[in-house]
């Protein structure tokens, strides 16, 4: 009698999936108790369509299927099924994107979907329901309930294939059991009791291993790789709670698996496979591929709800289970991705979970044939959603990456062999993935290990560098270390999971779940996310609240453009992630093993899975009535990312070896990589030198709308959409840096690190920036931002003595000069120098260079039509600090903006009250820029630059040459990188370095530059033009640099016009600048104790004033500086942008001409005992620029234009005095820089000098600075000396003698006539009109003591003009009066 009952539910399964079975035979066998089928084919077609997956099965067999009935214990006993040897191959549905377009839409489908079932179901019920009038039903039903809790299913030999491109990825399961277990987990007869309404069961997987490998064109795997996973065993629990007896649903499920090793191995081949398979399972999540609409969630819970409850239930269990742990590493990988949101398999997966729990829940309603669908209706308001917890633990997991090479076998047909090679590890403990869900409405997953590390094995590109015979230390070797250990942390990771014995199921009481957003919130912080992990934490949160009384809507109602129901759903995705402290080395080999990884990842051409969808075209586009669009402004669904990052230390050696020209070329360009490798012996270099870089905390804040394109649709095609829409049409970026700071370190021998020297004290800063989502949907409206930018930082701070900057500059070069496998070691001087002992006292301590800035705010936006730009920065010291006389530490300011700079020009201003820097002064420097998208748009108009600069008072003080010409002895290695960083082309140090190892003696930089160019090899250069052009006696290396540049000076200057007048033809140009002050005293002057620190001209005055000698000192008082454009009124400096100008500039050339106002130009000399010496009185000029241009008639690329360039100068009177005093503090000056300069070019370290050389040059009298501002033609500063300088620096890099015969001989006639040509002409017309000069001479009269004699000369009326044309110069000059007196003064008299 009972096998009337149960007989047809196992042949209704059977029968179901297996093909071509007799069901006569198989029920005769069945009650016999025992079945035996063998090579059974798959029912494909059913398979997929009841899996409802985005993969089609190739083939499925079964090789052996047993079922073991024991009719006489049915109650107590068992019933066993068994496959032995299961095989299927999938592969990706084709077409996949293409699958649902001809669904119609959701609501039609859902009803037809519904009528499917409500014809369907009751038909099925009355097949599978026999009425016997022997057994009472209640019996019959509990006995049903207790055999289908107990099936046993047993598989051995389970066999997945999954194909696609070139990839075959293989799971094979040696055994998997599924059995019912008590309260100790221990396999036991169980049954649901009306005192316990518990379920559990017990899956055990022995001997996973997955394979990945690759197969050739005619789809054979030539050479098999190291399998992903080797023989890994795991086990999984499942804990069933029901709410009573004859609930169909469990109201809670905990499905928890548990690894305790899982070894991962990936080679290098394996990698791009790997990714793949990772990119695979994303797009899946997101529902990119196989989208899988709601359709089909609820049409595939209708096919599996009559199915007969657990015996598949638990074998589709494992199935999905069986995945899980394979692709945990993924799973991972990927759920930190961002954008994440329960739809694709979420929603797939979860319409399994009524098949899998529950039995047939149509039995009360098949009495009711007619109103069926009704009843239906009714059951799925009065279903509850059944609580889902799915978790995943592992003990300890590794992944270790290999690098394989091939080995060729003697004979010619034996298949080849690959070798593999570990070079790269990842251990980490403690970790959990939990989801918890009910329903759509919430979605839970936290992710988070206890501690991880990273570590370098053997050699990499031929570098031993960690080869067991080096004998490094564990230490060494791990280059990635966060968070703790399990034997220290505890067991927290398992912490409420069903293999905790602390867990209320494991203790028989029910577990509480939060389901409630805020709750949750309030529950998992991150601080408790750390405390139970410790490394990393993430928690994702998805939940969908109702806020009107139409039950749960759909989440994909939003997205298909159902606005009825956009205000019925709230949405909100949130993800936390934090990462613990985490110290992070690179090393050489850490560097090296990283990019050679991401080199392996490059090297493969997958499609994307994808593609991007065309952009959709408003045939009829939605406008929304007021109420609709009420109803979005009051809740729009977004998605929130946040990323926080605690104490995180980064520490950058000094390179032990460099081959990074093989890995980054293949990185940035996508070349091949070339097959390098380098045998050279590895010696570790100790003290090694580094960088160490610390952070107190990173935060990185992410929105985005969930559903942007819709709502962007929507917005965009509004008339006025508020403030509140347009910004959630944005992406959204926080980044906030709290407490970085950085220093000098080094690593000892013995693996300890010595005290950090402080080059960055901690500075905190934060950045903003949106970006509009499908900035194609508002082409109309151009005034819409689309990208905005916002950076601040309050103030940051560089320290540093000399000897530091050359440590880092050895530590730069180590990485940027490639190719050096032999490190250079590091002058030992230099360390000691840089770390000195605790507690030893240098002999004579280097000055301290400090600079700081502060208050700097940029802001940046664009729209369609323009980019711009505007700032502040509040204010910028450099001041030494050097040690004093008393061994107290003196400052000496060296820099100071801004700083009150408006009475300095005259020497009044040391005889009055000075008012202390006020801490309301304005910003030193505001700007404002505007660059239209496209210059040639012939409606733009224009760019615009407003600019002011506050003045700035320079000290130069003779500390500043001690801190540069400070230069460690050579005593140890010749290889220490002296050369600089800036201004030398970066191959030229390490070219000297090369050559004295082969000893062939310093090449100039001329070679090195064409060595680099034929390195990465540029196509060749025309040299012929310019070789011809140039006298035979250059050696052959000039011709290299030559032809290197390729250009004569004349080109560049032409090309550098072009440049100059593409940027201004349309600018309007505002642009003030304050006076400049440079006190240049011939002994150093350090900021008194009564003054505010680093305030110059306070600092002067004090020692001016002071009862102590002050040190002769030159004041060079610059101009102030004024340049308007035409026609334009003065704004203010700092504006809103994007902002439009009163006058635009619509034509080329309509900005010029420019009115140049100079003022208030002096130099003095301050002499001991309060004495003041002019040189050159206060004055000034006004001049008028003009430029028009023309384009010449020929065309293509190479139309240049013609220029006209008129100046207008207006000198006011000038007054030049000089005396004695004046001339001999002006030597010294100039003595002591020429030491200096000397100093410097003899090290050959004539960059780190090129920062300051503008301004220490300034008091040299054929200082163009001066002169330009002085009596020189002002083109001769702006013409034809830079072409002078290219050619002769030129010269000075080719050859060392003087027989260069272009190197000085070029004058402004050759230089403008070159210009012209064929190629562009320019045409000059300067005037300049001056209306006195006065030079008085001073000196004591040698034969009577206490008489001053003068020399006075006069000069009026100068007027001078240059005519530069084509054909001819021409240069007049006119002066009115000269005259020459002599006078005397006698003592206590005038002259």
């Amino acid at each position: 009698m009972l096998e009337s009952y149960v007989t047809p539910i196992l042949m209704s399964y059977v029968n179901r999936y297996i093909k071509n079975l007799k069901p006569s035979d198989l029920q005769l066998s069945l009650w016999g108790g025992d079945v035996v089928l063998s090579k059974l084919e798959l029912k494909l077609d059913v398979l997929e369509q009841e899996l409802k997956l985005p993969f089609t099965f190739l083939s499925g067999h079964i090789h052996e299927l047993r079922i073991h009935v024991p009719w006489t214990k049915l109650g107590s006993e068992p019933v066993v099924i068994t496959i032995n040897t299961m095989e299927c191959i999938l592969k990706l549905k084709d077409g996949i994107q293409d699958d649902h377009e001809s669904c119609g839409s959701n609501s039609t489908n859902r009803s037809a979907t519904e009528n499917t079932k409500s014809s369907v179901k009751p038909r099925r019920i009355q097949q599978a329901a026999p009425t016997d009038p022997d057994l009472p039903p209640g019996y019959v039903q509990s006995l049903i309930r207790r055999v289908v809790n107990n099936v046993n299913i047993v598989i051995n030999n389970l066999i997945l294939k999954y194909v696609e491109d070139d990839i075959v990825l293989s799971v094979n399961i040696t055994s998997a059991e599924c059995y019912t277990v008590g309260e100790l987990w221990d396999r036991a007869f169980m049954d649901i009791s009306a005192t316990d309404l518990v379920l559990r069961k017990v899956i055990n997987f022995s001997d996973c291993t997955v394979c990945l490998d690759k197969r050739n064109a005619s789809g054979k795997i030539e050479f098999y790789q190291d399998p992903l996973l080797y023989k890994c065993s795991f086990r999984t629990r499942l804990h069933f709670t029901y709410d009573n007896l004859n609930s169909k649903m469990p109201s809670v499920i905990k499905i928890h698996t548990l690894v305790e090793s899982l070894k991962l191995s990936i080679t290098d081949q394996q990698l791009p496979m790997f990714i793949r398979i990772m990119q695979l399972g994303i797009a899946l999540y997101y529902g990119e591929i196989g989208n899988f609409k709601d359709v089909e969630t609820e049409d595939s819970a209708c096919h599996n709800k009559d199915m007969l409850g657990n015996i598949t239930g638990a074998e589709d269990e494992t199935r999905i289970d069986m995945q899980y742990p394979a692709q945990y590493k993924g799973q991972e990988l990927y759920s930190q991705q961002d954008e994440e949101q329960p739809q694709g398999w979420v929603s797939w997966a979860w319409s399994f979970v009524p098949a899998i729990v529950s039995y047939d829940d149509g039995e009360e309603d098949y009495t009711g044939n007619d109103s069926t669908l009704t009843i239906h209706q009714q059951k799925v308001q009065t279903l509850k959603d059944p609580i889902v917890s799915v978790g995943f633990y592992c003990t300890k997991a590794t992944v270790t990456f290999k690098l394989t090479e091939m080995q060729a076998e003697s004979s010619y047909y034996s298949p080849q062999k690959v070798k593999s090679k570990e070079v790269l590890c990842w251990e980490q403990e403690g970790t959990t993935i939990e989801a918890l869900m009910m329903g759509d409405p919430f979605f839970d997953c936290q992710i988070g290990f206890v501690g991880c590390r990273a570590m370098c094995l053997k050699g990499i590109m031929g570098v031993k560098d960690f080869e067991e015979n080096m004998n490094r230390s564990e230490t060494e070797a791990s280059f990635f270390i966060c968070g703790e250990n399990l034997s220290t942390k505890g067991l927290t990771y398992l912490t409420n999971s069903l293999f905790d014995y602390r867990s209320p199921e494991n203790n028989g009481t029910r577990a509480e779940f939060i389901l409630d957003a805020a709750h949750h919130k309030e529950t998992y912080t991150e601080i408790a996310g750390m405390q139970r992990f410790g490394a990393f934490y993430m928690d994702y949160l998805y939940t969908m609240e109702s806020t009107s009384g139409k039950g749960s809507a759909n989440q994909q109602d939003f997205s298909t453009g159902k606005n009825e129901d956009l205000g019925t759903v709230q949405e909100k995705s949130t993800k936390t992630l934090v990462v613990g402290p985490l110290d992070f080395r690179l090393d050489s080999s850490a560097v090296h093993r990283i990019l050679k990884m991401i080199v392996c990842a490059l090297e493969h051409e997958y499609e994307p899975y994808s593609r991007l969808k065309p952009e959709i075209k408003d045939e009829n586009e939605t406008i929304l009535n007021p109420e609709e669009v009420a109803s979005l402004e009051e809740y729009i669904p977004t998605r929130h990312t946040s990323v926080t990052l605690l104490k995180c230390t980064c520490t950058i050696f000094m390179a032990e070896f460099n081959l990074l020209d093989c890995l980054l070329p293949v990185i940035i360009g996508g070349k091949n990589s070339s097959n390098f490798m380098n045998t050279a012996n590895f010696q570790s270099l100790r003290p090694l030198p580094s960088i160490q870089i610390l952070v107190d905390k990173i935060n990185l804040e992410h929105s985005v709308p969930m559903y942007a394109e819709h709502l962007v649709h929507v917005v965009s095609s509004l008339t006025q959409p508020s403030d509140n829409l347009l910004h959630y049409c944005y992406v959204h970026c926080y980044l906030k840096i709290f407490g970085f700071q950085a220093g000098l370190t080094s690593l000892d021998v013995s693996g300890s690190y010595c005290l950090p020297v402080p080059i960055i004290p901690s500075f905190s800063t934060a950045l903003y920036g949106k970006f509009l989502k499908f900035p194609t949907c508002w082409t109309k409206r151009s005034q819409i931002v689309i990208t905005e930018g916002i950076f601040e930082l309050p103030n940051l701070t560089i320290q540093a003595t000399r000897a530091q900057t050359l440590l880092l500059q050895a530590i730069y070069q180590s990485w940027s000069h490639i190719g050096n496998v032999s490190s250079s070691t590091v002058n030992e001087i230099l360390m000691n120098e840089v770390f000195q002992n605790i507690g030893v006292k240098s002999k004579n301590p280097l000055p301290t260079l400090e600079g700081s800035i502060q208050n700097v705010e940029l802001k940046y936006c664009s729209t369609s039509l323009v980019k711009c730009a505007s700032g502040t920065m509040g204010s910028i010291k450099i001041c030494a600090k050097a040690p004093g006389d008393s061994g107290k530490e003196k400052l000496i300011p060296l820099l100071q903006g801004p700083s009150d700079t408006k009475d300095l020009h005259s020497t009044k201003w040391l005889n009055e009250s000075r008012k202390p820097e006020s801490l309301l002064a304005p910003d030193l420097i505001a700007f404002t820029v505007q660059v239209p998208q496209y210059m040639d748009y012939c409606h733009n108009s224009g760019a615009v630059l407003l600019c002011s600069i506050q003045g700035i008072a320079v000290n130069i003080d003779p500390i500043l040459y001690t801190w540069l010409i400070y230069q460690p002895q050579k005593r140890t290695s010749r290889h220490m990188p002296q050369q600089p960083v800036v201004a030398v082309p970066l191959v030229m140090p390490i070219s000297r370095r090369k050559e004295d190892e082969l000893s062939v003696g310093s090449a100039p930089m001329a070679k090195q530059q064409s060595y680099q160019a034929s390195e990465y090899a540029s196509s060749p250069i025309k040299t012929k033009t310019i070789t011809e052009s140039r006298p035979l006696s250059v050696p052959v290396k000039a011709m290299f640099n030559i032809s290197e540049g390729c250009r004569s000076p004349e080109e560049r200057m032409k090309e550098f016009i072009g440049i100059v007048w593409n940027a201004v033809k349309s600018l309007t140009l505002q642009l003030e600048v304050q006076s400049c002050c440079v006190f240049i005293p011939n002994d150093s002057l350090p900021s008194p104790s009564t003054i505010v620190s680093g305030d110059i001209p306070g600092t002067v005055r004090s020692w001016y004033h002071g009862q102590t000698s002050m040190p002769g000192t030159l004041v060079l008082c610059l101009p102030q500086i004024k340049i308007i454009s035409a026609g334009h009124k003065y704004m203010e400096p700092l504006e809103e942008i994007p902002f439009v100008i009163p006058r635009p500039i619509l034509e080329e050339g309509d900005a010029f001409p420019w009115t140049i106002n100079l003022h208030h130009f002096s130099i003095y000399t301050l002499i001991g005992k309060q004495v003041t010496l002019s040189l050159v009185e206060p004055m000034g000029c006004t001049s008028t620029l003009a430029v028009t241009s023309q384009k010449l008639l020929a065309t293509g690329p190479d139309a240049r234009h013609s220029f006209v360039v008129c100046l207008h100068v207006d000198l006011e009177s000038l007054e030049i005095k000089c005396s004695n005093p004046q001339v001999q503090l002006f030597c010294e000056l100039i003595d002591t820089m020429k030491k200096v300069w000397n100093k410097i070019q003899r090290r050959g370290n004539l960059s780190s000098f090129s920062a300051y050389s503008d301004t220490v040059v300034g008091p040299v009298p054929s200082s163009p600075v001066r002169s330009s501002v002085g009596t020189a033609p002002p083109d001769a500063s702006t013409c034809s000396p830079s072409a002078d300088i290219g050619t002769t620096t030129e010269g000075d890099s080719i050859q060392a003698g003087d027989d260069s015969p272009f190197s000085d001989s070029v004058t402004l006639e050759q230089t403008t006539s070159n210009i012209g040509g064929s190629s562009g002409r320019v045409s000059l017309w300067m005037q300049w009109v001056l209306p006195k000069i006065t030079i008085k001479l001073f000196a004591p009269d040698p034969e009577n003591k206490g008489t001053e004699v003068c020399m006075v000369s006069e000069l009026e009326d100068l007027s001078a003009s240059i005519d530069v044309q084509d054909v001819y110069t021409k240069v007049k000059c006119k002066i009115e009066s000269f005259n020459i007196d002599h006078y005397r003064s006698r003592q206590l008299q005038n002259f």
